[in-house]
């Protein structure tokens, strides 16, 4: 029901463009990263959205304030520093009362080919009683050819080695009880993950479509030519 979009970086591999703008409101194709996250979890039929912010919130608020939209959408800053990826988490859901998430970067282009996939993947979640589970991707899928694996999959769990083959693709769906312990402070995602792999609990699902993510100014430049 509840989907959370990670709107609270800097951006920096993108300067200068995100001096002035946050990266969630860069255009691709005419239309912002964020107005593309929502228009996606719509699809999905996610009817509450909450977004944190910090750099730049004040855009986020704006853009935000006059988006059309029949959904619940509410924005969270991140208070007076920027909490990252799991204290920005942490921070949106002791604002919900659902137990699980399905949360987005908005920095991946999420398009009508990736539903199927997205369906199938919170059907298994739910099926298999999970609490965390990674969309990931082969890396020969990404449109980024710099990138590096992140994980390999084996047996539907995730696990780190040297033959890291598979990207995080920016979407998971995680369960409240995994935060349980931590506090509304600065911490990565990948602390909940690394204890998930120690614990035989972290799952991917693969997905089969193109990774395209806009990793930088090289890629902006690319994809504004090319998309």
């Amino acid at each position: 029901n509840t989907g959370l979009i990670l709107c609270a970086g800097f951006g920096k591999r993108l300067n200068p463009i995100t001096l002035k703008i946050p990266k969630p409101l860069i255009e691709i194709n005419e239309i912002t990263l964020l107005e593309n996250s929502i228009n996606f979890l719509k699809k999905l039929n996610v009817k509450n959205i909450k977004i944190n912010t910090f750099y730049l919130h004040d855009k986020i608020n704006d853009f935000i304030l006059s988006y059309k939209s029949d959904l619940k959408i509410e924005i969270l800053n991140d208070g007076d520093e920027i909490l990252d990826t799991g204290g920005g988490i942490l921070n949106l859901i002791n604002r919900s009362d659902e137990n699980d998430f399905i949360v987005l970067n908005p920095d991946t282009l999420w398009g009508d080919n990736y539903l199927d996939t997205t369906i199938n993947m919170m059907n298994y979640y739910f099926e298999k009683k999970l609490k965390n589970l990674l969309m990931i991707v082969n890396k020969e899928k990404s449109y980024d050819k710099r990138m590096v694996g992140d994980f390999t999959l084996s047996n539907d769990r995730l696990l780190k080695n040297k033959k890291n083959n598979f990207i995080y693709t920016g979407l998971q769906i995680v369960n409240k009880s995994l935060f349980e312990k931590k506090k509304v402070i600065p911490f990565s995602v990948t602390n909940i993950w690394d204890e998930a792999i120690s614990n035989k609990i972290l799952y991917g699902f693969e997905s089969k479509e193109p990774f395209i993510h806009l990793t930088d100014l090289e890629i902006y430049n690319k994809l504004i030519k090319n998309y």
